[in-house]
């Protein structure tokens, strides 16, 4: 098909054409809008950092991205969804050529040569159009697993291009540069090198030991970019958002556990991808064991039967492989405090899904038009009516999935809908709630949150905030004090304190407030001038001069970075 790269292309565009205006919602505004360390390109240092609980911490490939769309652009958002974007519809198109060499190439050649190129083409469109990959899409910040997948994919096809060269020291020196720049995106790429190894085994040289005796340079070169990943895992362990709160009694096997319905909630997505949610928050946490024996079962026997396939079916062994090798360090042992399912995940994983999908119903429908005496026009034209119907329902879905990122509002509020016993999207949407002035929906929907987590000190500190808004500082406070009291580091919540005694001229308690915010985070101006302002009203003005002359600094040094 020599027009696919341009269909694919078309067909990208169509299906995201709407994403491209959603605001920054949740871990984008800590990563991105709120992040100093994209303001500047310049030293790349401090360009490739990232606060340490953001999203970003440890991963300076993504960083890096992030300042650049800064420096084009500003925050506007279109810049960072046309990015975003783009990088999906590359990683399209290496999965087109990926597909198509495999298929055309090796071990398959004699099966699918005469249709490589259209499989290719439904498997890559499917892929790519899929609503289930909405949220590693259009939800800006994850595009640290739209660049791991990119960096994997092209790491996979410059290997296979190096055996076909004329020069395949440049391509493999490609992949290894490719899976290098992998590492720095995210953890999950810790398994490019195995990956590629088996493929090596599966499809070109038959064994493990023909593979490493032919391309062991190679092999070893992928292996050493795990010198890459090493500190960049240690030093992203601060990276915990504000969920860690709700699952610090998560234990390795009882994320392993729960793990088994999570992997099987994502099958179901994968076939039937409704109803796609963007925050598992509420997911609840696997009991005993006998509890969680079917998903356990389902989920052993397919092991079972994928590390058996790598054996009999080297080709479905392999497809097996890579969708449990590339889940493995977020759906195994190694609990994610913050999260214990999230969507995203599955952006690589699904691809395997797909490419079996798409081989069983061309080798069913061509036994069915061999038994019926069928000439392959006849067989191609099903083939094609059933890949434009399937193609056109997920491009409708994803359309629709995109809708819900439009604002913030309507984001949480698909996510309470679909979930209401989360706790945090109720958080989030009262949040959403209160910056386009509905105040007391927000106070509903962050009483509904505390009584699902009493001790969640964030809606203490929003109900807070919303009430001193309302000029209501008396109802304020017990709010700010039960938020100090969760956490007692909570600079936002002493600051927030402090200004509603002063209004209600309990100076004294509000100028200890305001000093502990200020000890706590000396460098943030906004806690030297309240501090200054409780100062004043208590008639210590040179002291409260003082502060304000620092903060004017603090907010000068600023603008210059």
């Amino acid at each position: 098909m020599r027009f696919a790269p341009l269909l694919l292309l078309a067909a990208g565009l169509a299906a995201y054409h709407n994403s491209l205006d959603g605001p920054f919602i949740f871990d984008d505004l800590r990563s991105i809008r709120d992040n100093p360390h994209i303001r500047h390109l310049w030293p790349v240092a401090d360009a490739i950092s990232a606060p340490r609980k953001s999203a970003l911490n440890g991963r300076p490939v993504p960083s890096l991205s992030f300042a650049v769309n800064y420096a084009l652009g500003g925050l506007n958002v279109r810049g960072y969804h046309t990015l975003n974007l783009a990088i999906h519809l590359a990683s399209a198109l290496l999965v087109y050529g990926l597909v198509r060499r495999t298929l055309s190439e090796g071990v398959l050649r004699e099966r699918y040569r005469d249709v490589a190129a259209r499989l290719a083409t439904a498997v890559a469109l499917i892929w790519m159009i899929h609503p289930l990959l909405t949220e590693s899409v259009t939800y800006i910040v994850q595009r640290t697993e739209l660049l791991m997948g990119f960096f994997l994919l092209g790491t996979l096809y410059c290997f296979l291009r190096a055996l076909r060269s004329s020069r395949p020291r440049i391509w493999f020196v490609a992949a290894v540069g490719s899976c290098a720049l992998g590492m720095g995106c995210k953890e999950v790429m810790v398994v490019a090198p195995l990956l590629l190894f088996l493929y090596d085994r599966c499809f070109i040289a038959g064994s493990f030991r023909r593979a490493w005796q032919e391309r062991w340079k190679l092999h070893a070169s992928l292996a050493a970019t795990w010198l890459i990943l090493a500190p960049l895992v240690i030093h992203g362990q601060s990276r915990t958002g504000p969920a860690s709160m709700f699952l610090e009694a998560l234990t390795p096997w009882s994320y392993a556990k729960t793990q088994c319905g999570v992997i099987l909630h994502y099958l179901r997505l994968s076939a039937w991808p409704s109803p796609l949610v963007l925050d598992y928050e509420d997911w609840p946490v696997a009991g005993s064991l006998l509890s969680i024996l079917p998903a356990a079962l389902s989920i052993v026997g397919l092991l079972v039967a994928t590390l058996w396939a790598l054996r009999a079916f080297p080709v479905w062994g392999f497809l097996g492989a890579w969708f449990f090798l590339i889940l493995a360090p977020t759906s195994s042992f190694l609990p994610i405090l913050t999260e214990v399912a999230a969507e995203r995940r599955m952006y690589l994983p699904l691809l395997a899904v797909v490419l079996v999908l798409v081989l069983l119903v061309h080798e069913a429908l061509r036994r069915f038009a061999n038994q019926q005496g069928w000439r392959p026009p006849a067989r191609g034209t099903i083939g094609t009516a059933l890949f434009v119907a399937v193609s056109a329902s997920l491009g409708f879905a994803t359309i629709s999935r995109n809708a819900d990122y439009g604002s913030e509002l309507a984001i949480w509020g698909d996510t309470v809908a679909k979930r209401p016993s989360n706790a945090r999207a109720r958080h989030n949407l009262g949040f959403a709630l209160g910056n386009v002035g509905r105040l007391e929906e927000a106070m509903a929907q962050y009483g509904e949150a505390i009584r699902l987590k009493p001790d969640y000190a964030n809606v203490h500190f929003n109900m807070g905030v919303t009430r001193a808004v309302q000029g209501r500082f008396r109802d304020a406070i017990p709010h700010y004090r039960e938020a100090v009291r969760l956490e007692p580091g909570y600079t936002a919540a002493h600051h927030g304190l402090g200004n509603a005694l002063v209004e209600l001229g309990g100076l004294e308690e509000a100028i200890g407030h305001h000093r502990e915010a200020v000890r706590i985070k000396p460098g943030d101006p906004q806690f030297r001038r309240g501090l200054a302002v409780a100062l004043h009203r208590q008639g210590r003005s040179e002291e409260a001069k003082t502060h304000l002359l620092e903060a004017e600094r603090l907010e000068r040094a600023a603008s210059v970075r």
